[in-house]
């Protein structure tokens, strides 16, 4: 199973955690946050992944991932700071023809969801967090307004997008997908179709299509009627992108989790 961990950003909100270091090494109870998703991805219940089968994403302080970590693959995203999720994901475009499952750097999540993903049959698959409004009651730096809310009907994913209203949404897209060999076909022909039409120029929420975020075009697939499900975690993920938010998991995440 080729996994694809996106994590090239400085994680400016993070500082001063992140000045030295890159977003993912931030730690939660003594494990930093990429070691808690390699833990989940080799623990999960239908496939053990290892650490040879991952591709690191990388551009702020990419040489100390590196080092850290010498069995990744690696792909340098040297224009990170001009960028966004959407051109760091597809600077791994070459490992993605198989199939693959993709998840952000800067987040925490359980075995049993990457179980869930990797088992199910739909060509392409979302990791959705159904109590996901626990997690923003007092989260002041990054309100609710900003979650990549997810609506659903029958196991399908309707939208995804950060202005759906919180009482129609499903949950949050946790940033973990799996995409089959179909469904990544899907994607990177999108991808590019959007490309040759919007590169350099504003597309839908970002001001120019390269700071375009993953969920922009899997909202854009879905508008063109492509199917997507959907796998849920009630709870068993938190997002770390603040200082608010690095407070929160060291107060709610502990090896625990690892056994969900």
């Amino acid at each position: 199973m080729q996994v694809i961990i996106i994590g090239a950003g400085r994680g400016s909100r993070l500082m001063p955690t992140t000045a030295d270091h890159p977003k993912c090494f931030a730690e939660v109870d003594n494990r930093r946050l990429i070691d808690w998703s390699l833990y989940a991805l080799k623990e999960n219940p239908v496939q053990s992944i290892g650490p040879e089968q991952v591709c690191f994403i990388g551009g702020y302080q990419i040489a100390k991932v590196q080092s850290a970590f010498p069995d990744f693959t690696f792909r340098h995203n040297e224009k990170w700071q001009d960028n966004n999720i959407l051109a760091s994901l597809f600077c791994a475009e070459d490992l993605m023809q198989d199939g693959f499952l993709c998840a952000y750097s800067d987040i925490l999540f359980t075995p049993a969801v990457i179980g869930d993903l990797i088992a199910s049959p739909a060509e392409i698959t979302l990791g959705v967090d159904t109590q996901w409004l626990e997690r923003y009651v007092d989260r002041t730096e990054h309100p609710s307004d900003d979650a990549e809310k997810v609506t659903a009907s029958a196991g399908r994913v309707l939208r995804i997008n950060r202005q759906l209203n919180e009482q129609d949404a499903h949950g949050e897209f946790i940033g973990v997908a799996h995409f089959s060999r179909a469904g990544a076909a899907q994607l990177i022909e999108h991808y590019h179709r959007c490309r040759r039409e919007f590169a350099g120029h504003p597309w839908g929420a970002a001001t120019v299509f390269e700071k375009a975020y993953l969920i922009q075009l899997l909202e854009e697939m879905l508008l063109r009627g492509v199917a997507m499900s959907h796998v849920d975690t009630p709870g068993g993920y938190i997002e770390v992108d603040t200082q608010q938010d690095f407070q929160y998991a060291r107060e709610h995440w502990s090896g625990n989790h690892l056994r969900r």
